[in-house]
């Protein structure tokens, strides 16, 4: 892809330690692309991964998720954004896998990742691990995502309720992490009801965006303690991206802050209008209407 000074999207991201005293070991990355010269289609990809291990293993961790993820996918042409996604994403894993083997600090490291890759009007999306994707569409907040935790396995069982997990000693136990010895298990799931059975939510990839859309990629520093009607309330009450950013973190901190708090913010301008070409295929026009 060829990098590009201008975006798309209206795009807002924050990062903040929260108030435990820990360092922060989120990291993320947003970069704007054209596909290529053939293919003028803009192009964004935005990344959230947060770092797990002691002793600043996991800012590593989680520096070197973002550095080869982005990496290998703004090298890609956009061809084929799943395969390049599931690529990316594998090979940070086996490089975090990698550092972790070679230094005693490092050990047990590992990260987080969660990918949002806009090409056009189309979203394409995996995670691995508790960082979170949604969509706020209209008055809802769709969690695009499901935590790999043990928590979400126990609500899926129906052995705990939603509120039960949320205080629960092992909400922090996760199921899937990038780091792991061999194959990562990544998730391409994309859930917009919460009903749909997983191939259902996995042919939800290449999700058509709408004027007004917004994406939202978070670490479970915010998630942990702020609710999705709550963040919907904040991203609806907000005309600018920054605000309601900032708002956010804000009542995270307000909370304790018990965690690293990450987020970004990738909007659909309101005037967007789309268009079928000849070959009835949508695309973006270029100004307003």
């Amino acid at each position: 892809m060829i990098r590009t000074s201008e975006s798309h999207l209206h795009i807002s991201a924050l990062t903040h330690a929260g108030l435990s005293g820990k360092n922060n070991e989120d990291r993320f990355y947003v970069g704007t692309f054209q596909l290529s010269q053939e293919d003028p289609r803009p192009s964004i990809l935005g990344l959230v991964c947060d770092g797990i291990g002691g002793h600043r293993a996991g800012e590593v961790a989680a520096g070197l998720a973002a550095e080869y993820i982005s990496r290998a996918i703004a090298l890609s042409d956009g061809q084929d954004p799943l395969r390049t996604i599931w690529h990316a994403i594998d090979d940070a894993s086996r490089a975090i896998a990698a550092h972790a083997a070679s230094r005693a600090d490092l050990e047990g490291m590992g990260s987080t990742c969660a990918c949002a890759w806009v090409i056009g009007h189309q979203l394409f999306a995996a995670y691995v691990g508790d960082s979170r994707l949604y969509l706020i569409r209209g008055k809802q907040a769709h969690r695009l995502s499901r935590d790999h935790s043990w928590v979400q396995e126990a609500m899926e069982k129906g052995i705990l309720t939603e509120r039960q997990a949320r205080d629960h000693p092992n909400s922090h136990v996760l199921r899937r992490h990038l780091g792991v010895d061999g194959d990562v298990e990544i998730d391409f799931r994309i859930f917009m009801t919460g009903r749909e059975t997983d191939e259902q939510a996995h042919a939800n990839q290449g999700l058509q965006m709408e004027a007004g859309d917004i994406i939202l990629l978070c670490s479970d520093g915010l998630t942990d303690v702020v609710r999705d009607e709550e963040i919907l309330a904040v991203v609806r009450a907000n005309a600018e991206l920054k605000q309601s950013a900032e708002q956010l973190v804000d009542i995270a901190n307000q909370r304790g802050g018990p965690d690293n708090i990450t987020l970004l913010l990738l909007a659909v301008p309101e005037w967007v209008a789309s268009a079928r070409n000849k070959n009835g295929v949508l695309s973006w026009l270029t100004g307003p209407s």
